[in-house]
């Protein structure tokens, strides 16, 4: 994947430039994401977890070629170029399968990263640090890496079956819990990855490649993944201390072709993130924070719908979703231990946002369109809309948008993307060559 190396290039050779991964499948933050990339005229990445895409369908239904073609065919409606998407695999692993014997895990593993390459997905995260059902605890770096190695191996087979650029790699695992921390941080101590742990890390990763003979590859091994000291839990977050990370940050300095990827950045400060790519965290994920403005525009269109058209005509989205949430409360009940009143506002406002497993459901989506399909038919007022969207009734009357449910939504969510987007590529020259 060139573009990718020659963004990492530019930053080893002293640039302030990154690259922000956008992990979500819901429709509206992809073409948000989309759309800021060709507002910047820049690579627009786009990522997929492995619990949420895999051979088996994840928790979207969508196998690897599944989201790609959801990706591209999106990428092909807003006229944006197929060769500036770059599509990325998050951990990698073992992580869907703990529960079953290591080499049962593995398998599936190698399955799920040969369909990954092979539909087109060219930013791999190996991250084998998930604990199998007969494995001995913890688990050693030197297994861990090795276990990497392995799915490598599988992963050049499948890009050499098909051709194409060759695929780029990221290691090691995340600290930050996915999603979000599940207990309060003010019981928390948050640590910056010690920067002899990182480099064991990547020494053990090294040796494994070399084993299997991947010397050759590692050269495309562009980011480890690292703690800076970033993280939220439902209700706070906890910003960025550069002078913390200072000595993580100068480790890497050395390691030619190789930056940070920091993961549950989320929701910092807008000049946390220049920081960061400072400090060679280069690669920045983001998904909660899309799908809480998501939300946000949501809540705020359906509040202005009940004002406007009266509740008998009204869509009742947020009813719909909370009702389905109550009733099937499989993808939040182990995040939120609160009771009463306080687990409502959670399952609603938590910035780990566990709402967001919801938007795909049959009768929410119904319920989204017939609020999106009245708005359409009746406009807003802007003056209704800048009660609870104040920004985009601005956006409306400057014609910046359409008053359309849509675009207020997607206007909504990139003021997210243009924070990441503002830190990523202040002076960034991608060439068209590498395209």
């Amino acid at each position: 994947m060139k573009a990718l190396l020659s963004l990492i290039e530019q930053h080893k050779q002293g640039q302030s430039t990154g690259i922000y991964s956008v992990c979500s499948a819901h429709p509206l933050v992809l073409e948000a994401a989309i759309k800021q990339a060709a507002q910047a005229q820049q690579l627009v990445l786009i990522e997929a977890t492995s619990n949420q895409v895999n051979q088996f369908g994840g928790y979207t239904g969508m196998t690897p070629q599944d989201f790609s073609s959801h990706v591209l065919s999106l990428a092909e409606r807003l006229n944006f170029p197929a060769d500036k998407v770059v599509l990325g695999g998050d951990h990698l692993g073992p992580n869907c399968w703990q529960n079953l014997s290591a080499s049962q895990a593995m398998e599936y593993s190698a399955q799920m990263i040969y369909d990954y390459v092979c539909a087109g997905f060219k930013k791999i995260h190996l991250d084998c640090s998930m604990p199998c059902a007969d494995d001995q605890l913890p688990l050693t770096e030197e297994l861990m890496a090795e276990r990497a190695a392995q799915l490598c191996v599988v992963a050049e087979r499948a890009w050499k079956s098909v051709g194409g650029e060759a695929p780029v790699y990221v290691v090691g695992t995340e600290v930050p819990t996915p999603g979000g921390a599940l207990e309060s941080l003010q019981e928390e101590c948050i640590e910056v990855t010690k920067p002899e742990q990182a480099l064991a890390t990547l020494d053990a990763h090294h040796q494994a490649f070399s084993d299997l003979g991947l010397g050759y590859v590692w050269p495309r091994v562009i980011g480890l993944v690292v703690q800076p000291g970033v993280e939220f839990d439902h209700h706070n977050v906890h910003h960025y201390e550069s002078g913390k990370a200072q000595s993580l940050s100068r480790m890497i300095d050395n390691q030619p072709n190789l930056v940070f990827e920091a993961h549950s950045t989320d929701y910092q400060n807008p000049q946390a993130y220049h920081q960061l790519v400072r400090d060679h965290f280069a690669i920045l994920k983001v998904g909660p924070a899309l799908t809480f403005a998501l939300r946000e525009a949501l809540y705020g269109l359906d509040r202005a719908e009940k004002e406007w058209l009266g509740t008998h005509h009204a869509s009742h989205l947020r009813d719909t979703i909370e009702q389905v949430m109550r009733e099937q409360p499989n993808y939040w009940r182990s995040h939120y231990a609160s009771k009463g009143h306080q687990q409502f506002l959670d399952c609603s406002y938590s910035l780990s946002d566990r709402i967001r497993y919801y938007w795909t459901h049959p009768e929410v989506k119904v319920a989204q369109q017939a609020l999106f399909d009245n708005l359409t038919a009746s406009p807003l007022p802007v003056t209704i809309l800048s009660q609870y969207l104040p920004n985009q009734a601005k956006a409306i009357s400057q014609q910046q948008i359409r008053n359309h449910p849509a675009d207020i939504v997607i206007h909504k969510i990139m003021e997210v993307t243009e924070v990441y987007s503002a830190a990523c590529y202040s002076n960034v020259v991608v060439c068209k060559e590498t395209m």
